[in-house]
């Protein structure tokens, strides 16, 4: 036999390189790094485009028009023959020196305050009652709040309207059946704060819902652990709140409490639909005298004039709630 020698090359002591895989196990080549071109960083502004462009147009140039509007004296007249009359800020003097408007406008933020105070203690106890209610129970519960708010707005005015007539209203009818028989032909209707009082208590229940699943659905999210601590720490049903309801609802209770206040400042069709503003103009908000100025008087210069000023109220609100936010632990940038 004859004996196969093998003879290897030994590497230098100070040079220990490993042997270079082969291409099948590195993949190929290094890839190189690719940076993205000005189009690529551009791409996602492109795509959003289209939807920031129909946004700004379907709710900018409605606020621009009006805010041009309120420099324009534009009555019919005017409107007819297509004329364009500059006035400056002649509406907005008119408007300011105008005592009603001040007068309306103090209402409305008292109307705004009361209804939208009442509607969010009444969503948020709701929402605490339906945590401990048992399935069946607040499953029926959350129907009928689901029926409440899908009924139409006019539909239930008209509804409110026929429980409280003078005449025939089932109300005036069962509180005489209990004994008050001064109720007999009660009129709910026949000063403006009444007015306003039945108006307020339509809207409590129209809002209630949204309030109230709104939340509902933030409560479900508390861990029951920090309950089950509460519990073993010896609290009670009202420090349990405090310590761990509050602090875990607070901004949602904050956001819901803003989103009412925009929707019941510019309240309309339940005003107008029960007594057009009335009786003499006692129940008229900003958004019905808006309405009357614009609509019943066609003078729809100082109409938006009363629209400007809204929107600077509400902007002043929106400032603060921002404000708010950010202070929060949950709304720091």
């Amino acid at each position: 036999m004859t004996a196969v020698k093998t003879t290897e090359t030994a590497a230098p002591a100070g040079d220990i390189t490993p042997p270079a895989l082969p291409p099948a196990v590195t993949g190929g080549a290094p890839k190189r790094r690719h940076r993205g071109g000005a189009f690529d960083r551009a791409l996602p502004y492109l795509l959003l485009a289209p939807a920031l462009i129909a946004i700004l147009w379907l709710i900018g140039f409605p606020v621009v028009s009006v805010f041009v509007t309120s420099f324009r004296q534009l009555n019919l007249g005017e409107l007819v023959r297509g004329e364009i009359v500059w006035t400056g800020i002649d509406n907005y003097v008119t408007v300011l020196q105008d005592e009603r408007f001040w007068t309306v406008t103090l209402r409305t933020v008292t109307f705004t305050i009361a209804v939208v105070g009442a509607s969010v203690g009444a969503g948020l106890l709701i929402a605490l009652l339906m945590r401990v209610l048992t399935p069946w129970v607040r499953i029926a519960l959350q129907v009928a709040m689901l029926c409440a708010w899908a009924m139409p707005i006019l539909a239930s005015t008209t509804v409110y309207q026929w429980m409280f007539d003078q005449n025939y209203g089932i109300l005036n009818k069962t509180l005489v059946q209990l004994g008050f028989d001064s109720f007999a032909g009660y009129s709910w209707f026949s000063s403006g704060t009444s007015t306003l009082s039945v108006v307020g208590l339509l809207i409590v229940w129209q809002a209630i819902p949204f309030l109230a699943f709104s939340l509902y659905a933030g409560l479900v999210g508390i861990p029951r652990d920090l309950y089950e601590a509460a519990g073993i720490d010896g609290a009670t049903g009202w420090q349990t709140f405090r310590a761990v309801t509050w602090p875990e609802i607070r901004s949602l209770l904050m956001m819901v409490t803003f989103l009412s206040t925009l929707w019941d400042f510019k309240v309309f069709a339940q005003i107008w639909v029960f007594r057009e503003g009335g009786p003499s103009g006692e129940s008229t908000t900003l958004a019905v005298l808006q309405y009357l100025e614009g609509i019943a008087k066609s003078h729809f210069g100082v109409a938006a004039a009363i629209s400007v000023l809204m929107m600077i109220i509400l902007g002043l609100i929106t400032f603060q709630y921002l404000r708010r936010l950010l202070q929060t632990e949950e709304g720091k940038i």
